[in-house]
């Protein structure tokens, strides 16, 4: 599947921390950074620091619990974003998702939202728009 996003994020938004994944496609494959981000203010503008210094343009969380609103605030003015419903999410087909919330989670939905696969009402999203 075509790549229409090749910087892309995906956080794994918790109460504490975010643990961001930056997706960066290269030639012939994608390269991950991952770090763990607090959630006081200070912290996440340092996430939306973090992402700029990767050149992320596009970014897809879950919606899970609250913790994302303060995410999506700071983020909101500075990348193409987009919430997803987390068990919708969860059941685009091509993922090999971890189980334990670990890796699976913030490598999947930068994945997804790479190849624009986390839109659309399939899975249940919201865009900025629609916020």
């Amino acid at each position: 599947m075509e790549v229409l996003h090749p910087r892309c994020a995906g956080p794994n938004v918790h109460k504490d921390p975010v643990v961001a994944c930056a997706r960066i496609q290269g030639e012939a494959s994608a390269k991950h950074v991952v770090d763990n981000i607090g959630t006081t203010t200070k912290e996440l503008l340092r996430l939306v620091n973090w992402l700029a210094e990767h050149e992320v343009t596009h970014v897809a969380m879950e919606a899970t619990g609250v913790y994302w609103k303060a995410v999506w605030h700071v983020l909101e003015e500075s990348f193409g974003l987009v919430l997803a419903n987390a068990m919708r999410i969860r059941n685009v087909p091509g993922g090999v998702r971890d189980r334990t919330g670990r890796p699976g989670d913030r490598l999947w939905l930068a994945k997804t939202r790479s190849r624009d696969r986390s839109e659309g009402r399939s899975t249940g999203v919201l865009t900025k728009e629609a916020v």
